[in-house]
């Protein structure tokens, strides 16, 4: 009886490749990830990117004219611009990307992925996953007055914090629509002081903040100098310039393999199981045996793609769709973790991180998030306040830890799932994010 399946099992041949001599020889742009957030609704995110994929040639004149067409049919000629991002969410819907990450562009140097974050309330467990594969990040804001200010009491906020304590320590803030504001210095001065003084409270490096004044209507300062003699006080970097000027984040290529599975579907008659995500660590070739957590089943890595291109390998840091062959679909789910039999992930059912509070904390029941894993626990012990710059001890067992204090907390889960340090967890409770930090 054991002998008999209803499945073949399928054999995979493996080159037995050197990945990591392969991927230094590869001649390669650097990949980087970055999201964007809005300090306002209408900060002009959508047109601000859509221009950038215009300009940088990654969407064809064709599809542009189209929508300049379409939007002046409906008398709002300006969203055309806008259109190149928000046309994805029926596009995406219908195919099978990775549903966070969004666009991809060039430039000379790097291939960029725009991991968009809608600014609605509804927003957060999207914006936790694409905030968690993210290697910076660009701010949008309003330069009219009355706008930026709004904006800044409301989602920015909450916004910046999430960034922040997911780990993302580089950002670029876009002060659009400049041309609206005459491209004021005093202006740009003003918001320059208050955003930066409100993101390094949110514990972003000085160093870390770049501000560019632009217009994502016009296209000044996005990819080309604006020759508008108003804005001749500034003579700073463009957007993409600012882009290109970060430093890549250096993956882990040599540690043990780490995926977090983003998404699981049916590819293709050939492909009957694909997963996507994006490499956290270490590497992986065709034929593969992995080991998906917490199930503990085993698959063969039956081919690979690479940011949409087939491939014989893959390493950190670098978007994949995996298909698999010898596991049941019943062992997948968004966010399980993909590891090897020989240095697998623990799974476990309590854990102690240091988290940053955005809301008063109480042993009490909250969902847990990591990237798109969601599963509910329940906060056990506060261990001890911090000092932010030190970290050292301030207070132990605590009563209750206020907003804005960081802390060490020990949490409980009733199922056992995939975790280890140092990954970026946050924590929800009523449709609210309660805290946000790393494993310890």
């Amino acid at each position: 009886m054991n002998d008999l399946s209803v499945e073949e099992k399928v054999n995979v041949k493996s080159k037995n490749l050197d990945v990591l001599s392969e991927y230094s020889k590869a001649e390669r742009k650097r990949a980087m990830n970055f999201a964007v957030i809005v300090g306002h609704v209408d900060a002009g995110k959508s047109t601000l990117m859509g221009r950038l994929l215009a300009d940088l040639k990654a969407i064809d004149q064709r599809t542009l004219d189209k929508y300049k067409r379409e939007a002046e049919k409906i008398g709002k000629g300006s969203f055309a611009l806008a259109w190149v991002l928000d046309q994805g969410a029926e596009e995406r819907a219908r195919g099978v990307t990775i549903d966070i990450a969004t666009n991809k562009f060039e430039t000379e140097k790097t291939v960029f992925t725009i991991v968009d974050a809608p600014g609605h309330r509804d927003f957060v467990p999207n914006m936790i996953a694409g905030a968690s594969q993210a290697d910076f990040a660009v701010l949008v804001i309003d330069s009219n007055i009355g706008n930026f200010e709004s904006g800044l009491k409301g989602q920015t906020k909450e916004h910046a914090l999430l960034v922040r304590s997911m780990g993302v320590q580089r950002i670029i803030v876009a002060v659009n629509k400049m041309d609206s504001v005459q491209w004021d210095k005093e202006r740009f001065d003003e918001i320059e002081q208050q955003v930066s003084s409100f993101l390094t409270t949110a514990g972003f490096q000085p160093k870390n903040i770049n501000f560019v004044p632009c217009s994502g209507i016009s296209g000044d300062n996005v990819t080309r100098r604006s020759d508008d003699p108003n804005v001749s006080w500034y003579q700073g970097r463009t957007l993409v310039d600012e882009l290109e000027a970060t430093e890549p984040y250096s993956h882990a290529v040599d540690k043990p393999l780490r995926m977090t599975i983003g998404d699981v579907f049916r590819g293709s008659v050939q492909n009957p199981l694909s997963i996507s995500g994006r490499i956290d660590a270490g590497s992986l070739q065709v034929g593969d045996q992995i080991l998906t957590m917490p199930s503990g089943e085993t698959a063969t890595i039956r081919s690979l793609e690479v940011d949409g291109e087939p491939s014989d390998w893959a390493v950190a840091g670098q978007n994949v769709v995996l298909n698999l062959a010898n596991i049941d679909p019943i062992h997948l789910r968004s966010g399980d973790v993909i590891c090897r039999a020989s240095a697998p992930i623990a799974n476990v059912t309590s854990f102690t991180c240091k988290v940053l509070a955005f809301d008063h904390l109480l042993p009490s029941m909250v969902d847990i998030h990591r990237g798109r894993l969601h599963v509910p626990g329940r906060i056990s012990r506060l261990v001890a306040t911090l000092d932010k710059q030190s970290g050292n001890i301030l207070k132990k067992k605590p009563k209750i830890v206020a907003p804005g204090t960081v802390a060490r907390i020990v949490v409980e889960m009733d199922q056992a799932v995939p975790l280890e340090a140092p990954t970026r967890i946050v924590l929800r409770a009523g449709g609210e994010t309660v805290a946000a930090g790393l494993l310890e």
